[in-house]
């Protein structure tokens, strides 16, 4: 049967099921194997920093430290950069949801790389394990959520921010335990309890996956029995050039961070030009994808100040930020747990909020603009701390709160809108889209952090948060024209 007619009809039927905080008995699964896969990517992602340029005798590798943070947001952007690969698979070949299970073994076999190799041999391996295993995880769960859910479902937006609870769930969690572990018996521990978490995640899933709709297994644009060929040979030649690169310098681990830049940069605007260019695309469609532009470059500007909670704010809380809690200093990973927190009180609220709306609520390129505003002003709130020696933990405590209430405008509502708009012939691949937008503002969180240098500081707080705002304004400007090319799509 083909996809572009069936796929509705299985998202209505899904979507009349009420079983899990009154959302479909799915969703349960989906929620709870991203919980742990996130337990165990933030956990790990939590101590990869200090992993890094902590010095040999501390348990580290002793890394500079502007290297560090860099390739750290390398690494992330290399994670969303993957959702490409994992999101092809899925509507070529495989079928989202086998996609989703064989993602989640590699990236266990990852963090048990981390745990038990030594030094840059395990850090290489693992990390791209890692990458490679959450990129085709994380683009196809949230392809599956949107499946549970017809287009005209007001509680879409809602279950989208249930998941993302889930999510945060694993992102407190991780970071406490990763980090308690590191700090008392060190690294390789830490990375082992990720291994862990992503282990219980596969246990969860396997039990569940044969309740998931059938659309979650369909392959939507099959590749042809006769390219298979072809496919594997660029496969190959691919990574013979990347080894090439590597091999003779011209990409290093110095200016990585720039390369994945420069690729997302490219893979973006390929991927926007295949799918408005493709026949399979309607007119109404295409108008879509025209009106999903702004929003990929609002997210691209949103990512890159707030996963810089891996970079610039990793090393803020080791080196300026008081965690002294009545007399013992608490681990400089667990500030990594202070969003999730935040995320898992307001994101019933406002889930529930956006259901009781339903479409009196504010449009998404709306929210995007308010949560552009926010980020912005939270880095702003940076500056009066220079004067201090040591910034107080509840100021960094409600830097970080402004930075949930603008993730909560801008993420879960991103995910949404990706399925919304996605022409059918493209429901992974337009989510990869989104990805890429994580992927090259994550990337950017490094190259930016390596700004943040002394007597510069202000300057640095400045750029981020009023080019944030500025951008933020241009958006609310543009919302009326976005909302016209969006169709009818809130």
């Amino acid at each position: 049967m083909d996809a572009r007619t069936d796929a509705p009809d299985a998202a209505e039927n899904s979507a009349s099921q009420r079983g899990f905080l009154g959302h479909p008995k799915p969703l349960a699964t989906l929620f709870s194997v991203e919980m742990w896969e996130r337990f165990s990517f933030y956990g790990m992602q939590a101590i990869l920093a200090y992993y890094m340029y902590y010095s040999v005798a501390e348990g580290g590798l002793g890394m500079d430290q502007a290297l560090a943070v860099s390739l750290v947001g390398a690494y992330g952007g290399g994670v969303y950069l993957s959702t490409i690969l994992g999101a092809w698979l899925a509507d070529r070949v495989f079928g989202g949801e086998r996609v989703l299970f064989y993602a989640a073994i590699m990236i266990m076999f990852g963090h048990i790389a981390l745990a038990l190799l030594p030094g840059g041999v395990g850090l290489a391996i693992g990390l791209v394990l890692v990458a490679i295993g959450s990129g085709g995880l994380k683009a196809n769960a949230s392809v599956i959520v949107g499946s549970l859910y017809s287009r005209e479902d007001p509680r879409r937006d809602a279950g989208f921010s249930i998941f993302y609870m889930g999510v945060n769930i694993g992102g407190l969690v991780g970071p406490l335990i990763t980090g308690f572990l590191q700090t008392s018996m060190g690294f390789h521990w830490g990375f082992g309890a990720a291994a862990v978490g992503m282990a219980l995640g596969i246990a969860v899933y396997a039990s569940g996956r044969k309740n998931l709709p059938a659309i979650a297994s369909e392959v939507s644009n099959p590749l042809p029995a006769k390219e298979y060929k072809k496919v594997a040979l660029i496969g190959i030649a691919a990574l013979v050039v990347i080894v090439a690169l590597f091999a003779i310098r011209l990409v290093t681990l110095d200016n990585l961070a720039t390369v994945i830049s420069y690729v997302v940069v490219i893979a973006a605007i390929i991927y926007f030009t295949v799918i408005l260019r493709s026949k399979k695309v309607n007119t109404v469609e295409r108008k879509r994808v025209f009106a999903f532009i702004p929003l990929f470059i609002a997210s691209v500007a949103f990512w890159a100040l707030f996963q810089q909670q891996f970079t610039f704010i990793a090393v803020y809380s080791d080196e300026r930020l008081d965690r002294n809690l009545f007399g013992w200093e608490m681990p400089a990973s667990w500030v990594q747990s202070i969003n999730p927190i935040f995320i898992i009180i307001f994101a019933g609220i406002l889930a529930a909020m956006w259901t009781k709306m339903g479409q009196r609520q504010p449009s998404t390129p709306l929210k995007f603009a308010l949560s552009l505003f926010i980020i912005g002003v939270a880095y702003l709130i940076f500056i009066p701390m220079e004067s201090l020696e040591k910034t107080p933990l509840l100021v960094l405590a409600g830097i970080l709160l402004l930075c949930t209430f603008a993730e909560l405008l801008l993420s879960p509502i991103g995910l949404s809108i990706s399925t919304k708009l996605a022409p059918e012939a493209f429901r992974t691949q337009m989510m990869a889209l989104f990805y890429l937008s994580v992927s090259l503002g994550t990337t950017l969180s490094g190259v930016l952090a390596a700004y943040y240098q002394p007597g510069q500081e202000i300057a640095y707080f400045v750029a981020m948060g009023v080019g944030c705002i500025v951008l933020g304004v241009v958006l609310l400007i543009a919302t009326p024209a976005i909302k016209r090319l969006m169709g009818g799509v809130k």
